[in-house]
């Protein structure tokens, strides 16, 4: 039974990366910002996926599995590097590194606004805008209060209209959560 098993979830894993990995990479380039670190991180949530058999992983659980290890990958990549650079000063003189290469589906003002957010805010902007996720669930997927990505939200939101100027989806952005929320009240 667990060869049979394992042989369904590598094929899974196969007909993920052969159809949907340059999507995967897309989406990690947005919640990163760097072509190298996006492909890394693809990397390894396809590993952190499917390094152990899963049953009943369909196409589309695979896919939301490997998307969510990327947002979550990047938040903990991000979290390391900030503790790093607060002590990297004792051990070496800093080091620039500048990475230049646009997402396709991005104009190159848009990309550098999400680079400059921080990671949670640019991970919520990025769930909400280019994945259609609403407040609750971002906040499920980041393990955050809906009321911190709301937060989150609106500060991305502000910083990113203060760089590209009025965005018409500003307003929209926590509207369809309290639709939502008020929609659950009158249930309860």
């Amino acid at each position: 039974p667990l060869g049979g098993l394992m042989a369904e979830w590598l094929d899974e894993m196969e007909r993920l990366v052969r159809e949907r990995e340059k999507a995967l990479l897309g989406y990690a380039y947005v919640v990163c910002g760097d072509t190298t670190l996006a492909q890394d991180l693809v990397q390894d949530a396809l590993v952190k996926t499917f390094s152990r058999p899963r049953a009943g992983l369909s196409q589309a659980k695979s896919e939301a599995y490997v998307r969510r290890a990327i947002a979550t990958l990047y938040v903990d990549h991000y979290r390391r590097q900030q503790r790093w650079q607060r002590v990297q000063h004792l051990f070496r003189p800093p080091v620039e590194v500048e990475s230049s290469t646009p997402f396709s589906d991005l104009s190159a003002d848009v990309a550098t606004a999400l680079a400059d957010l921080p990671p949670r805010v640019r991970a919520c902007v990025v769930l909400r805008f280019f994945d259609d996720l609403t407040v609750p669930d971002i906040a499920a997927q980041l393990g955050l209060a809906p009321g911190s990505v709301k937060r989150y939200l609106s500060d991305g939101m502000r910083s990113l209209e203060l760089r590209l100027g009025n965005l018409d989806d500003a307003d929209h952005a926590l509207s369809e959560e309290l639709a939502v929320t008020d929609h659950e009240r009158k249930i309860r």
